[in-house]
Order: C-alpha cells, then sequence, then structure tokens
C-alpha cells in the first residue's frame, strides 16, 4: 500500500478549474515570431550591361542551361547562343572563353539534337572569331574533338567529322598542330589493333580494318567518309609546310615565300652612296648560305610525339600504318572484288573510295620530300611498297567506268577506250593520273630497265591523253604535266622526251582553254625551256616543238591584250626569259611582231596595266633591229600619255643606249638604230604631238583653249595639266639623250631644222611643245651654234606668248598655275642665253598696235625683266628700245590720270636703266 502511493506522488496529475487557463509547461516552445518587409530595387532591375536575346536571356543564363540535364534545354541554348550572338557580336570578344568551352563540351553529348545544334554554333563562330583569337583556347577544343573522335557510341563518331569540317575549313593550321593525336584518331575509326601471330615475339601491334554492324552506314562508306576527311587533313598539312616542292607544276598560292617583291633602285642616289643594293641568289627570295652547318629548329627541342608529321620518324611510321589499311581499302573497292551491276551505288562508293586511297598516298608522299633524306626515303617507299603497289594498283590500269563497273562488257566501250565520264561525278582521269604520280616517284633513272613496263603503260597512257583533244581542267592538266615532267627526269634523252613534249604542246593549241590550264601549261613549257637552256650549253640539241612554241608566243600576246592581262604578264615574262636569252626563234619573231605589240593605239603596250608595261619597254632593248615605223609607234606611246613619264624616260634611255651615240667601247650590232631614225624619234617625242594633231590645232579659235596677244603671231594652245606635266617629264630625258651626244654644235642644227621645217609658220602651237623648244635650246646652245633668222624670230614670239600667258593668268585658275615655274623659266633662260632674242622681242612690242587692255601687261613685263637679275646686262644694254616703248605708254595713256602700273614702271626704268652712268638721263615724267 505505502510503495503504490509513493508512485502516484511522482507523477500526480494536475486538476484543472473551469474557466482558469492551463498552465504553461517547463519545455513548452515559444512560436510567436515577427516579420519585417525587405526591399531588393537593384535585382528587380534589369541588368543593363548584358544584351539578351528574344527571351530575356543574356549570354550567363544561356550557358549556364548548358549544364541542364534536359536535351531540350541544351538544344534551346544553344539557339540562343546563336540569336544572342548574331544580335551582338561584341559578345563574342568578352565571353569567348565560356563559349568555347561550354560549346566543345557538348561535341559527346547523348543527344544528336543538342551536337547537330553545336556543330551549327560552332561554324557560325568560325566566321566572327580570328584565327589568333581562338588560338589560346584551341587546345581545349581539340581535346574534345579527339574525345568525340574516339566515343563509343557510333553517332558521337559521326557527328565529330562534321566538327572536324569546321575546324579543317577555319582553322587548318592550329588544326595541324596537333597532328599526331588526331592520326591516330583517323586510324582507329577505322580500324582496330590485332596482335599478330607472327609478331607476338617482337610484341608489335598490327592493325586490320573493322567492320561495325551498329552503324547507319555501310563500312565502306563510313571508311570513305573518315579518308574524305584524313585528305582534307594532309592537305592541310602540306599546305603548312612551306619547303615542300612538288615536282609537278602545281598552281601558285598567296604565300609570302611565292611573293617575288622587286627591289626599287634609284641609281642618281646609288651613285651618291645614299642607297645600299643588297644581292641574294635565287632571285632575291632567299639568301643562299653555302654551308655544311645547319641551325637547329625550334621544332626540334620538341618531343618526337608533338612534332607530327614534321618527323621523319613519326611520318614513317604512320606510313606503315596507313598504307596497309589503305591498300586493304583498296581490294574491297577494286573492280575484281565489285559487284557487276551497272549503276550500283556501291559502285559509286568504290570510285570515290579508290580516288581517296590515292589521294592520300599522293600527299605522303609529298611531305616525304620536304626532308634532308629525300633520296634515303624514296628508297625506303620503293623498297616496302613497289611490289604491292604494282600488283594491286597497275593490275586493272588504265581504270575507267566500263572497267570498274562491269568488267566482262568491253565491246560496248571500244570506241572510247578510257571513258572518263561518270553519272556519279567521279572523275577516273584524275584517279588515274594520281596513280601515274605515285608510281613514277618511285621509279628513277638508275631502276629504268627494271620499271620499264609499266612506265611504258604510264607513257602511253599520258601520251593519249594528252592527244585526245578532250577538255581538261586545271587539276587534271596539273596532275598530267607533272608526271610528264618526271617521266622527262626519268629519261632525259630526245627520243624519249620530244614525244611528249609534242603531246603537250598539242594540247597547248587547242582553243577556249581556260585560264588555269593555259597558265599551268605556259609554266611546264616555260621550265621545260629552261632546263634545256641549261643543258644546251654543251650539247646543242634544242627541241624543235619548243622553238616553234616560243616563236608563236609574240603573236599570242599580240592578239591577246587586255583581254586577260594575267595571262599577257605570263607570256611577256616568258618572252623576257628567252629574249634575254638570246633565242634566235623567238626574237625573230619578236621582230615581226613588234609593231602590233607597240601600237599606239591598240597594242599591248598602252593597253596593259604598268608593271607589264615596264616589262615590255624592257623588251625593246633586246629587239635586233629598230626601224623607223617602230621607232615612230614608240615615240606616239611616249607623247600620248598612256603610260607614266618615268616609263616614257625609261624607253628613251634604252633606246640612246642602242643608239650608235652610247659610248660604247666596244662595237654595238651593226643597223640597229639608224642615226637618222634616232633623231626624228627624239624630235618627234620632243615636239609632243604630230603633224597632223599640229594641223588640226590651226583651226581652233577663241578662250578658254587659246591665249592670243596682238604682238605675236604665235597663239598658243593650252593644254590640260596631266598632258603638259607628262609632256614635260619627257622633254627633260629629251634634252639628256641630246645633250649626251657628242657633236654638240651638229645635233643643235639638226634640231634647228626641224624646227623652221616643222614648226616655224605654224600659227597655233600648244604651249607645252613652245616650253619644249625654249628648253631644248637651253640645253644644246653654246658659242659654237649659230641660230637663223627664222628661229630668232620665232623663239622671239614664242617668248612673248608665253610670258604673256603667264602674266594674265588667273590666279583661281590653279590647273594652269602650276605651269608658271616651269615656262617662266624657259623663257628667262632662254632670254639670258640668247641677247638678240631679247632684243627681237623687245621690239616686236609695238604698242601702238595693241588695245589700252593690253598696256598693264606690257609694262608689267618690262618691270620683271629689269628687275630680273639674269637679264640686267641684256637690258641695260637695249634701254632705249625700253625707253622708247615706254615714252610710246606714255604718249597713248597721256591727258589721263596715271594709273598705279605706269608709276612702277618708270620708277623700276629709273633704278635699274636711267640711274646706270652710261645710260641716258631719267626720263622726265609729267604727272
Amino acid at each position: 500500500m505505502t510503495k503504490k502511493r509513493k508512485h502516484q506522488e511522482d507523477f500526480q496529475k494536475v486538476k484543472l478549474k473551469v474557466g482558469k487557463k492551463k498552465p504553461k509547461l517547463e519545455n513548452a516552445t515559444d512560436t510567436t515570431f515577427k516579420t519585417k518587409a525587405i526591399q531588393i530595387p537593384e535585382q528587380l532591375k534589369e541588368d543593363g550591361v548584358l544584351p539578351t536575346q528574344n527571351r530575356k536571356l543574356n549570354i550567363k543564363d544561356l550557358l549556364s542551361q548548358m549544364h541542364h540535364y534536359s536535351p531540350g534545354v541544351k538544344h534551346n541554348a544553344l539557339l540562343g547562343l546563336k540569336d544572342l550572338l548574331s544580335q551582338y557580336p561584341f559578345v563574342i570578344d568578352a565571353h569567348l572563353s565560356n563559349i568555347l568551352s561550354e560549346v566543345a563540351a557538348v561535341f559527346t553529348d547523348k543527344d544528336s539534337g543538342v551536337r547537330g545544334a553545336a556543330v551549327h554554333l560552332l561554324q557560325f563562330l568560325a566566321s566572327k572569331i580570328r584565327a589568333e583569337q581562338i588560338a589560346p583556347f584551341f587546345p581545349l577544343v581539340s581535346a574534345h574533338l579527339s574525345s568525340a573522335m574516339t566515343h563509343i557510341s557510333e553517332g558521337i563518331q559521326e557527328d565529330s567529322l562534321k566538327v572536324l569540317d569546321v575546324l579543317l575549313e577555319a582553322y587548318p593550321a592550329l588544326l595541324t598542330d596537333r597532328s599526331s593525336i588526331l592520326l591516330k584518331n583517323f586510324v582507329e575509326l577505322i580500324s582496330h589493333q590485332q596482335l599478330s601471330k607472327r609478331l607476338k615475339s617482337r610484341e608489335k601491334l598490327s592493325w586490320m580494318l573493322s567492320v561495325n554492324p551498329n552503324r547507319r552506314v555501310t563500312s565502306q562508306q563510313w571508311r570513305l567518309n573518315v579518308l574524305i576527311r584524313l585528305k582534307k587533313f594532309l592537305q592541310a598539312v602540306v599546305d603548312g609546310s612551306s619547303e615542300i616542292e612538288d615536282e609537278g607544276l602545281q598552281e601558285q598560292k598567296d604565300s609570302p615565300h611565292s611573293v617575288r617583291n622587286p627591289v626599287c633602285i634609284s641609281w642618281k642616289v646609288h651613285a651618291n652612296n645614299q642607297q645600299h643594293i643588297q644581292l641574294f641568289e635565287n632571285g632575291g627570295l632567299r639568301p643562299k648560305i653555302n654551308s655544311s652547318f645547319r641551325l637547329r629548329s625550334l621544332a626540334s627541342v620538341m618531343d618526337s610525339a608533338e612534332k607530327g608529321l614534321s618527323s621523319a620518324e613519326n611520318l614513317k611510321g604512320f606510313i606503315e600504318i596507313i598504307i596497309p589499311l589503305l591498300i586493304e581499302c583498296w581490294i574491297e573497292a577494286s573492280p575484281a572484288q565489285s559487284a557487276p551491276i551497272l549503276g550500283n551505288l556501291l559502285e559509286s562508293e568504290s570510285q570515290q573510295l579508290m580516288q581517296q586511297v590515292l589521294s592520300i598516298i599522293h600527299l605522303l608522299w609529298k611531305l616525304t620530300k620536304r626532308h634532308d633524306e629525300t633520296c634515303k626515303m624514296e628508297l625506303w617507299l620503293r623498297m616496302n611498297y613497289l611490289v604491292d603497289f604494282k600488283h594491286h594498283f597497275m593490275r586493272h590500269f588504265p581504270y575507267s567506268l566500263q572497267e570498274t563497273v562491269k568488267h566482262k562488257k568491253k565491246d560496248s566501250c571500244k570506241g572510247n577506250k578510257y571513258c572518263m565520264t561518270s553519272p556519279n561525278s567521279v572523275d577516273h582521269l584524275l584517279l588515274n593520273l594520281t596513280l601515274c604520280d605515285i608510281m613514277v616517284s618511285l621509279a628513277s633513272t638508275s631502276t629504268l630497265q627494271t620499271d620499264s613496263g609499266w612506265l611504258d603503260m604510264i607513257r602511253k597512257f599520258v601520251t593519249d591523253t594528252l592527244q585526245d583533244g578532250s577538255k581538261l581542267n586545271s587539276k587534271q592538266v596539273n596532275r598530267l604535266l607533272g608526271v610528264t615532267w618526271r617521266l622527262m627526269q626519268i629519261q632525259q634523252n630526245k627520243v624519249a622526251t620530244e614525244p611528249l613534249i609534242k603531246a603537250v604542246y598539242t594540247l597547248y593549241q587547242q582553243r577556249n582553254l581556260l585560264f588555269p590550264v593555259r597558265t599551268l601549261l605556259l609554266k611546264f613549257f616555260s621550265r621545260v625551256y629552261q632546263k634545256e637552256d641549261l643543258r644546251t650549253q654543251r650539247i646543242r640539241s634544242r627541241s624543235k616543238v619548243l622553238s616553234r612554241w616560243l616563236a608563236g608566243l609574240p603573236q599570242q600576246l599580240a592578239l591577246l591584250g587586255l583581254r586577260n592581262p594575267e595571262l599577257s604578264n605570263q607570256l611577256i615574262d616568258i618572252i623576257h626569259s628567252a629574249a634575254s636569252r638570246s633565242n634566235k626563234e623567238l626574237l625573230q619573231s619578236l621582230q615581226a611582231t613588234a609593231a602590233r605589240i607597240y601600237d599606239p593605239l591598240d597594242g599591248a603596250l598602252v593597253l596593259l596595266p604598268a608593271e607589264a608595261q615596264r616589262r615590255l619597254v624592257q623588251l625593246v632593248y633586246f629587239l635586233p633591229r629598230l626601224p623607223a615605223a617602230l621607232l615612230a609607234c614608240l615615240s606616239r606611246c611616249c607623247i600620248m600619255g598612256r603610260m607614266s613619264s618615268e616609263l616614257a624616260a625609261t624607253l628613251i634611255g634604252i633606246l640612246h643606249m642602242r643608239s650608235s651615240f652610247a659610248g660604247w667601247k666596244c662595237q654595238v650590232q651593226d643597223n640597229s638604230v639608224n642615226d637618222v631614225d634616232y633623231f626624228s624619234f627624239l624630235f618627234s617625242t620632243l615636239i609632243g604631238f604630230s603633224r597632223e594633231e599640229l594641223t588640226s590645232l590651226q583651226g581652233i579659235r577663241g578662250k578658254p583653249h587659246i591665249s592670243q596677244t596682238q604682238l605675236s603671231p604665235v597663239r598658243l594652245y593650252l593644254t590640260d595639266l596631266d598632258q603638259f606635266l607628262h609632256h614635260w617629264a619627257v622633254t627633260e630625258m629629251i634634252c639628256h639623250s641630246l645633250s649626251t651626244i657628242p657633236s654638240q654644235s651638229q645635233c643643235f642644227d639638226i634640231l634647228q631644222t626641224g624646227i623652221c621645217k616643222y614648226l616655224v609658220g605654224l600659227v597655233v602651237i600648244p604651249d607645252s611643245t613652245a616650253g619644249s623648244v625654249l628648253c631644248a635650246i637651253n640645253k644644246l646652245l653654246d658659242q659654237a651654234c649659230i641660230l637663223s633668222e627664222n628661229l630668232h624670230k620665232f623663239l622671239a614670239s614664242c617668248c612673248y606668248s608665253l610670258l604673256y600667258f603667264l602674266l594674265t593668268l588667273d590666279k583661281e585658275d590653279a590647273e594652269h598655275v602650276q605651269k608658271r615655274d616651269m615656262l617662266w623659266g624657259s623663257c628667262i633662260s632662254a632670254l639670258a642665253l640668247l641677247p638678240r632674242l631679247l632684243r627681237l622681242m623687245l621690239q616686236s612690242l609695238q604698242v601702238s598696235r595693241i588695245c589700252r587692255e593690253e598696256l598693264p601687261v606690257v609694262a608689267q613685263l618690262l618691270r620683271l625683266l629689269m628687275q630680273h637679275g639674269q637679264l640686267r646686262s641684256h637690258m641695260i644694254t637695249n634701254e632705249f628700245l625700253v625707253q622708247q616703248i615706254i615714252k610710246d605708254i606714255m604718249t597713248l595713256k597721256s591727258g589721263e590720270v596715271q594709273e598705279q602700273w605706269l608709276t612702277d614702271l618708270h620708277y623700276c626704268f629709273n633704278i635699274y636703266l636711267a640711274s646706270h652712268p652710261q645710260g641716258p638721263g631719267p626720263i622726265n615724267t609729267v604727272y
């Protein structure tokens, strides 16, 4: 009883009374709370820094959605990124690192739609981002690409090829820097490693083609897709290597090593030791250093794995892996293995696969030629692969659609043995030529007897292709000429080379050839000619076909004209090269065609650009003869302004060097330039206008083309400023040539006779002609020269007409104001050298015959002549004439208010002439 009571005391029940609150427990939780409003206005505002797209998402929002688990969200994020970056391109530069890392990360996404959107976005970015911008981030992009290429999923592998296409198109140089990794990825896409039983002791792995039945395409189609990209990749490697020199005639690319920059030399500056000229061998492209030592390149300090195909060991290793796989692909696609069903799609894939196999081998052969051990590489390639190539490649050579698709039906194509057309656009001719190029690279002069069988097959195929008259494109012709050149190097006797050159010339004679094709043919013949020219220094046995080709070049140049300036430039370069080597056939043809080439109206000289004009002017030096008709054409070319004055001066200098007055110590070529014809050229060029043009000018009257005065019988025709400056520059060179002739008096007499015969008596004379005549007189005049009275009067009239024109020139006439210094200097120099000329001009100033408006001009002329230092003594001698002219002016102005110009005239006379002790007293001025 006692224990129960104690237990109840420990847990006593609290009795609650009605109307009373329940007491709080000791361990009760207080659930009351208070709230306050929080205002965040900055977070509610729109971000004004980062632009947004249509869905109001900025770049950060879109990039964050790239990590979402849903493929749809990631797909929309990629589309939004493209939309945003297309509207705001500046966002790319600010967030380039994040954009590239996020886009590259979805290369291996499981969803094909996401990968496709990533490829489209990458293609868009490639057009906006330069190579130097993406270079710091390219290792990350390349790593994701490599991960996609080696992914276990077939769909990711297929889409990785699309990514590769974008990067190869936009950034080939950056991609080829990581060739060691990507080449291995290419191999793993079409093959797998297998331990060979025969090589177990050496523990060497071999590769064999793999077949995956889970792919959406056939195994052959998949290999074709991979090999197409491998070919593009190797082509990028070859293009990035400037050291590779192809045996063929590859089309020139715009690279800094293929452009020749000529050195502009000013001989006047060089003669004064103000310009240093550095000469190089090899046309100035690179200095050639004959040394047995070689500087180590930066690539040599890298690991061999990092060098990629730039290392000979790596290149050999890749060739050992890929060539057997390519041969297996060839065997599967060869005619013996193909199904005999015409038009089967598999057959088209087979043809394309064979083409890619040969193209890859051809590019690998190119890469082997950039190493110093080229000969060793060729021997290694021949020893390892010639037998397999002959057995597999040459077995069904040449390949055609009929032989490939349906090997049994040969009778249906007897008329065209090597039919090269295909409904699926497979270039069978290029396939055969690529095979020929690969095979001939394995042959040499020492192996000619051993390889004569298949070499004869290739030689016959090349000859037939060149002569069948079919239209070939530039790729086909390029490969065809490369094989032809190699065959000519293997067997260099004339019996073997002449049929090949003749076959190429047959193709060259086709009409309407494409410009790239014509260019390749010209380069081929030029190369053959240069090599033959070097060889024939010892053995004079020139090719007749080559001589015929050279002889036809000048005529082609004359016919071509401006229709194709690039082709004309190539023709000019070849003609110049052969002319400098004194090729007899070409010089004879050039001589016969020179009148058409240098025609002043429609000849190549006046139609082509400046650089081509310069080369054509240089060709004048090599012409055997320069007859009068050709010199007349050259004179018109100089003065018509259709080539620059500097080039015209060069032409005049070349003709002077060809003349008998050049001062050669050795005997010049007889009858190359007749002296009479040479003087006719100089005089015609000095005048600047033909006889017909001068005759037509006589009928022009009045302003603005004519400047005339009542005191001179000569009226001036005002030429355009460009024509005047061109004529003046040519005049200076003519005067220089005339001044170098030994007998100056005889030269002056010839010039005087020409002026009196063709210019004296004309009423209208161009201002440039009048100034040029005075300039030549000043240059040639000496004490032994005697001027005729007619020449004196003509020059005096020209001087006054020119001075009157300059004094009445409106200052606002900017075109003619620039003539002032040149014309004024010529007139003053002539008046200073010929005192009688000044006296005749003063005697012609009969002011009684002129109108009052011309009096201030005469007064200004007298004042300037008196003030001029060179004429001071001559004016003092003619003081009486000057005084008489002033008195006549005063007589005409008597009874009028004396104007300022008359006061200035009296002042100058009293200062410069009247104050002279030998002269009369000052004039009594009546004010």
